[in-house]
């Protein structure tokens, strides 16, 4: 397939990509499995392109876990927050450093944690019953604490304390390997900007439509295109682009998104965060 012309992003990009950085993109399950695994998209950033080389799925934590293990350099976007918001942990009485609240968090039972957020949640009106972080508006996400559809708080409950094991540059949480960082990214906020709320996937196999089909036919053109406010143009293979089009679950197109969300960010001074991100919440790539 041939590769789209380079063409400048809306006020240039600030900086080169770095040379010999590999980027990945993941969608992740808190508890993956071999009808949903935990699916990671590897390229890197030539220019205003994003090269998709491959996808990989990991059907046991413990095997995404060593993945993080791998050399560097390489920068990641992970579609699991990477906080949770300050006014809850406040509420709870938890730590307020972020390093100590995960490992709080992280020895904490899901029944203790489901029991503790659904008496803060009890506790508060309707129409805002949870709390949210300063990100979660920008980029539409779920509440990070919210323990069911989707179950994001268990996506940080797994995955974080893994991030932290092996030893992961957290860019404004934690200092570590900066040749193996990692970033919260959310495939939702580019996938609205590109084709609007249309639906474009599905767990549920009675739900594998036509019509969803069509949607990531047209996420991908878009994607292409280099449309949208990141401006980046994706490039795959003839046999990975049909993949991405022919997972109704959406898992590699999601990883894919979060490809294009952190090779954004590699141009970007703070890797693209505004002013003031509380230390605590963190923040989501582009939002």
């Amino acid at each position: 397939m041939a590769a789209p012309a380079d063409r400048p992003a809306p006020g240039g990009t600030d900086a080169p990509a770095p040379p010999g950085l590999s980027l990945r993109g993941v969608d992740f399950s808190s508890r993956p499995s071999r009808r949903k695994a935990i699916t990671m998209a590897i390229g890197q950033r030539c220019g205003t392109r994003v090269l998709v080389d491959r996808l990989r799925r990991f059907h046991h934590l413990d095997d995404w876990a060593a993945s993080l293990d791998e050399p560097g350099p390489w920068r990641a976007g992970m579609d699991l927050p990477f906080g949770l918001p300050r006014e809850l942990v406040t509420t709870l009485g938890w730590p307020t450093d972020w390093s100590a609240l995960m490992r709080h968090y992280a020895a904490l039972d899901r029944a203790v944690i489901r029991d503790r957020f659904k008496t803060f949640c009890a506790a508060r009106p309707v129409g805002g019953k949870f709390a949210h972080r300063a990100c979660d508006g920008p980029a539409g996400a779920s509440p990070s604490m919210k323990w069911v559809n989707p179950p994001v708080a268990w996506m940080l409950h797994a995955g974080v304390p893994r991030l932290i094991a092996a030893g992961c540059d957290l860019p404004g949480l934690r200092a570590g390997d900066g040749r193996r960082q990692a970033l919260e990214a959310y495939p939702g906020l580019l996938a609205r900007e590109l084709i609007g709320r249309t639906s474009y996937k599905s767990d549920d196999r009675q739900a594998w439509t036509e019509a969803r089909r069509q949607a990531r036919i047209t996420l991908v053109k878009r994607l292409e295109q280099g449309a949208g406010r990141l401006a980046l143009q994706l490039v795959a293979e003839p046999a990975l682009r049909a993949e991405l089009i022919d997972d109704a679950s959406g898992d590699a197109l999601d990883a894919v998104l979060c490809l294009v969300q952190v090779a954004w960010s590699v141009t970007r001074p703070g890797h693209g965060w505004p002013a003031g991100v509380d230390p605590l919440e963190g923040w989501i790539l582009t939002a």
